[in-house]
């Protein structure tokens, strides 16, 4: 058996593991959250438009922040994770801010197993699809859960990014998805400075491998933009050429580093 057939299980640890110290960092914030931020940014904000009374389907929501933010902008909204540790901080999250925002623990090609509903817009945002080695079974299960005429909002890390080595000085990966990535990581992007490791298993997915399964599956493709900064400073060697906009530093604005999608079901 090889160690990526089991990718589930080593991921969901790695995110278990890191659900605790991520909760409890600066770059999280949770106190601002608790306090009433929102954890929405300028990218997917204007993609989503007016979510009011909308029925929204969150999945690799890690703790919830961004789905709770979804309810506190009047928004019907159920976020998925593999993580049982992330689902518990994200229903404790809810009751402390009296949000009744609904969690699910469950990997994304498993959940129609346990919910069989479909929502006004399915979103996911910010180092997911990296984890998911079938594009076609991630775009069905898009799909599935989407009312006809629903819209898919997507931000995502650019694939260019993930082909650099950790410290953005030469290219270490493929653009393309081929074997598994199998890593073990110091520290976290939340906390570069915690001493622990975490094992990992990930692959890399171009943009037209995005594109063509959403299209496979029944989605229309209405918006696809590039932008050449994170909203996160989750990189290392970064600076933050604007507010809340981060590049690396010696890359100056060379490289893309986010891509937003919007599409719609057919």
């Amino acid at each position: 058996m090889k160690k990526e057939d089991n990718y589930l299980d080593i991921n969901r640890k790695a995110w278990n593991d890191k659900t605790e110290v991520h909760v409890n960092s600066e770059f999280y914030d949770t106190p601002s959250f608790l306090a009433g931020k929102n954890t929405l940014n300028d990218i997917e904000l204007p993609l989503l438009g007016d979510i009011k009374g909308k029925k929204i389907l969150h999945l690799q929501c890690h703790f919830g922040q961004d789905t709770i933010s979804f309810t506190r902008m009047g928004a019907e909204a159920t976020g998925v994770d593999l993580s049982d540790k992330a689902i518990e901080k994200a229903r404790e999250l809810s009751v402390q801010t009296e949000a009744h925002t609904r969690f699910i623990c469950s990997d994304v090609y498993s959940l129609h197993e346990v919910l069989d509903e479909q929502f006004d817009i399915v979103f996911t945002s910010y180092g997911t699809i990296g984890w998911l080695p079938d594009l076609e079974k991630w775009a069905a299960t898009v799909s599935r859960f989407l009312k006809p005429g629903g819209q898919f909002v997507f931000a995502e890390f650019h694939p260019v990014v993930w082909m650099f080595d950790s410290n953005f000085e030469k290219v270490a990966y493929r653009y393309f998805k081929t074997e598994a990535i199998i890593e073990t990581e110091l520290g976290t992007y939340a906390d570069i400075t915690t001493p622990a490791e975490y094992e990992m298993i990930t692959w890399n997915h171009s943009i037209s491998e995005v594109v063509n399964n959403l299209i496979s599956a029944g989605l229309e493709i209405n918006l696809l933009n590039e932008y050449d900064y994170s909203p996160y400073n989750c990189f290392r060697g970064t600076e933050e050429f604007e507010p809340g906009k981060f590049r690396i530093a010696h890359l100056r604005n060379d490289i893309p580093m986010v891509y937003a999608i919007k599409a719609t079901k057919k």
